[in-house]
């Protein structure tokens, strides 16, 4: 049996937890103030967007917190840590974004029908503000390490806050120039779209991780001819390849291997060729390989 490991480091966990503050604590403060004036407005696009920075808010504080547990060591049942954490973060970013899009939607429609008075200026003034502010959150988050599932689902969270914001900008300049007060709810389902779009690819990739698949980017069938093309190795089976966490893909196989390499001790050689191999041609640190005769293999069936 081979184990071999390696892990690939991005920016530093301690530096993505300070951009990941920096943009909590400015889309905490303006919320605060889009609420009001959402409310003295009687825009939707504002109260949409401050329930959409509240979800922001919220998967900031989420990433953060499963970044903490990430590092956790490994310990007891939990034979790899806390990393899955993440995940579970991501997909409830996912989950968020879809079910707010859902309400804000059912809103938009209802005021499409029976539009009722926007405050123009008030909608363009915090509209412009929370430009500034989401591409200032933007920006901070972007430093962060994005392929981490993780830290991507708080980057879509507030950059299609972002794009809501222009959208409602938007609808703002329609309504002081035109009176058409429909403008703010057709700019509520633009983020509306916008929301779904991110968060069902969060979804299905956290979904994809939870459910072990193989990651989207490993082609199964490349890395079993690569493994076969060591030489002494005669077969491969019970293969399989999944995600940990982000950035950490793994796999697992048993290898057929000549009976003469278990006679002469190569048999370790081979395992040392064949994890480089993985490591080399695919960037897959996290491997486990059982080696066997070929005696062995009439013995075994694969479980899957």
């Amino acid at each position: 049996m081979g184990h071999s490991e390696h892990h690939h480091h991005g920016p530093s966990a301690q530096a993505d937890r300070r951009y990941l503050w920096g943009a909590l604590v400015l889309l905490l403060a303006f919320m605060a103030g889009e609420v009001v004036a959402a409310l003295v407005s009687g825009s939707l696009a504002l109260l949409s967007d401050a329930g959409h920075m509240l979800t922001d808010a919220g998967a900031l504080a989420g990433a953060l917190w499963a970044m903490n547990l990430a590092v956790r060591p490994a310990r007891g049942a939990m034979t790899y840590g806390w990393k899955r954490a993440e995940i579970l973060a991501a997909l409830a970013n996912g989950v968020t974004l879809l079910v707010v899009a859902v309400v804000v939607a059912t809103e938009a429609v209802r005021r499409l029908v029976n539009p009722p008075e926007v405050t123009g200026v008030t909608v363009l003034v915090v509209a412009v503000i929370g430009i500034v502010v989401n591409i200032a959150a933007t920006w901070l988050i972007a430093r962060a390490d994005r392929t981490s599932l993780n830290i991507r689902g708080a980057y879509q969270h507030v950059l299609t806050d972002l794009f809501g914001f222009i959208g409602t900008a938007v609808a703002g300049v329609i309504i002081l120039a035109t009176g058409w007060t429909r403008a703010d709810p057709i700019a509520s389902l633009v983020v509306v779209a916008l929301m779904l779009r991110a968060g069902w690819g969060l979804t299905r990739d956290s979904g994809r991780v939870l459910l072990e698949a193989a990651p989207e980017e490993l082609d199964l069938d490349a890395v079993r001819t690569h493994i076969l093309g060591v030489e002494h190795v005669t077969a491969v089976h019970d293969l399989h390849a999944w995600t940990v966490t982000s950035n950490l893909p793994a796999v697992s196989a048993h290898l057929v291997i000549e009976d003469s390499c278990f006679a002469d001790g190569h048999a370790h050689r081979i395992l040392d060729e064949v994890q480089e191999c993985l490591q080399t041609h695919f960037s897959v640190g996290h491997t486990t390989f059982q080696v066997e005769p070929s005696r062995h293999e009439a013995t075994e069936h694969d479980c899957f």
